[in-house]
């Protein structure tokens, strides 16, 4: 049984079926719906214990202090570098996010806009739209799959479920991260540069926050060459956009594929006038089943918290029970 009267922090609007599961179970206060943010929180903060976000705002440490009797934040998405879980974890309180639950639908949407992005076949979409074909055939795409070679940054869950597909296609694959996977078969590089010298086609798909910002760099593009084709489904601060600009336009790259951009949803207009470049507006998780089974495993490990059996996904900075306190 849920302890009675939990009281709930709420940073922004949620699904309808959340909201009904939440409401049920936790006395709530919608923060989004507030005149006065400010005045609201100091109503509430003494006694809110559970808080919801879903993207909504960024939790930093200034917010989460003003919560005395914070013990969880339940956090929407497979990334939570918009909470500062460090943090949390040094004053016991513990961050959830949904894992898992976003791995297929990631690594379908990367091997989409992979091939979408090779074969040039949303720009080939429109050539058909606008009556081009009726004049002549799309030209013969530059790029290929066949005879490429895939370097992956990152290989938790969801660059493993990229990795299973890629091999499907028969593509060699190596990986970066920051330290070696030990039960895996791919090749290793601990240094990125190095990777994407060897490799033509990089996949990014790790966190976003400090540690990451700008890790695709100018060297690492020139390092790419010029057949060489950047995917990134991570956060759009793993790359520096203006260097990738840069490398497109000045054909030290041959193309990108990019679900996310560093200022969302504000996209370069130099990226949307590269006709052959693939643009999607960070839909990776964006379908009705997934989003579902994100929404509810935050209300689940919000009532598992609550019941006393402990957060079902904590995450690794955070842990369960809390170590330390306020």
């Amino acid at each position: 049984m849920v302890e009675v009267d939990i009281e709930l922090l709420q940073t922004g609007p949620v699904p309808p079926f959340v909201q009904e599961q939440i409401d049920e179970q936790f006395t709530t206060h919608r923060l989004h719906e507030a005149s006065d943010r400010e005045a609201f929180l100091d109503q509430v903060s003494d006694r809110v214990r559970a808080l919801v976000n879903f993207n909504a705002i960024e939790i930093d440490a200034a917010l989460m202090e003003k919560l005395p009797k914070l013990e969880i934040v339940a956090n929407m998405g497979m990334g939570y570098d918009a909470v500062d879980a460090k943090w949390a974890g040094a004053h016991g309180i513990v961050v959830t996010n949904t894992p898992d639950v976003v791995t297929e639908e990631t690594a379908d949407t990367t091997i989409g806009l992979l091939l979408n992005t090779v074969r040039e076949l949303s720009a080939s979409e429109r050539y058909l739209r606008r009556g081009g074909w009726l004049e002549r055939p799309y030209p013969l795409t530059v790029a290929s799959l066949r005879d490429r070679s895939c370097g992956i940054i990152g290989m938790g869950r969801i660059g493993r479920a990229i990795a299973r597909r890629i091999e499907a296609f028969g593509l060699p694959i190596a990986y970066h991260t920051r330290r070696e996977v030990t039960d895996v078969s791919y090749r290793y590089y601990p240094d990125l540069v190095s990777m994407a010298r060897d490799v033509d086609t990089l996949i990014a798909i790790v966190p976003g926050g400090p540690a990451t910002e700008k890790l695709v760099n100018q060297e690492v593009l020139e390092a790419l060459g010029p057949n060489g084709i950047l995917i990134n489904v991570a956060r759009g601060s793993v790359v520096d956009e203006q260097a990738l600009i840069d490398a497109l336009e000045n054909g030290t790259i041959l193309s990108a594929g990019l679900d996310v951009f560093e200022d969302e949803p504000n996209v370069p207009q130099e990226l949307i006038d590269m006709e052959r470049v693939c643009l999607l507006p960070h839909v990776g998780t964006a379908s009705v089943y997934t989003r579902r089974a994100m929404g509810q495993l935050v209300v689940d490990n919000l009532i598992s918290w609550a019941e006393g059996r402990g957060p079902l996904t904590p995450v690794a900075e955070t842990s369960w029970p809390p170590q330390s306190g306020r």
